[in-house]
């Protein structure tokens, strides 16, 4: 297959499992978004969702979050890992949204970007997710199936990114990263699939034999 031909199938395939892809963070605005991405930072998305019910009983506002001490949110999201760092920074992005925002989640990626804890990746998750505005989030896992879908070279995520945004329209960047994590998980994880085994990898490569080494982010 050429590189078009296996992007249509890939999207084809994806549109076939996943129709309606789920947002896998439970969030009820996009400040409460905004804190579950950044919580998901070296951390599974269904932990994040046992740890924010109870932070967000506590404050799901930025005007509530900066009444906690930072040291109780840090307390209360532990288990997510690099709790006291997150927990900075929940703090202190609640308080830039207060003071330059007007206690409102930007709808544009310099502003998302410019806050504390804030990446390209949470950012562009925002940006999808909260205001359905185009984007690509690339994370690690995607930025291994779309290498090992021969999607891209694989170079970092940045060109993982740049590389997936040439291949498909605008209009279906936000569901199809969706597609991409629900199919990772569920058949073509790190350790369940080596490039040779799930039905997109074989689809696309029917002649590799060896598993694929990719590069990470």
């Amino acid at each position: 297959m050429l590189k078009k031909d296996r992007a249509e199938y890939v999207q084809d395939k994806l549109e076939t499992l996943y129709p309606e892809p789920a947002i896998p963070l439970t969030h009820k605005d996009s400040y409460t978004l905004l804190v579950s991405v950044l919580l998901s930072a070296q951390c599974t998305d269904e932990r994040v969702n046992k740890v924010t019910p109870k932070l967000f009983e506590m404050a799901d506002t930025p005007q509530g979050m900066v009444q906690l001490p930072t040291k109780r949110i840090e307390n209360v999201i532990r288990s997510c890992g690099l709790a006291p760092r997150k927990a900075e920074a929940i703090s202190a992005l609640s308080k830039i949204l207060l003071r330059r925002h007007g206690g409102k989640v930007p709808a544009n990626m310099e502003s998302l970007e410019a806050l504390p804890g804030v990446g390209h990746k949470t950012a562009s998750v925002v940006m999808s997710q909260a205001f359905n505005i185009p984007a690509f989030p690339v994370d690690t896992h995607i930025h291994r199936l779309a290498q090992r879908w021969g999607l891209t070279s694989g170079k970092n995520v940045r060109q993982t990114e740049k590389d997936l945004k040439a291949l498909y329209p605008p209009e279906s960047w936000n569901k199809l990263h969706l597609q991409i994590i629900y199919y990772g998980r569920e058949f073509c994880s790190a350790r369940g699939c080596d490039g040779t085994k799930c039905e997109i990898c074989r689809a696309c490569f029917p002649s590799r034999r060896e598993p694929f080494l990719h590069r990470k982010a």
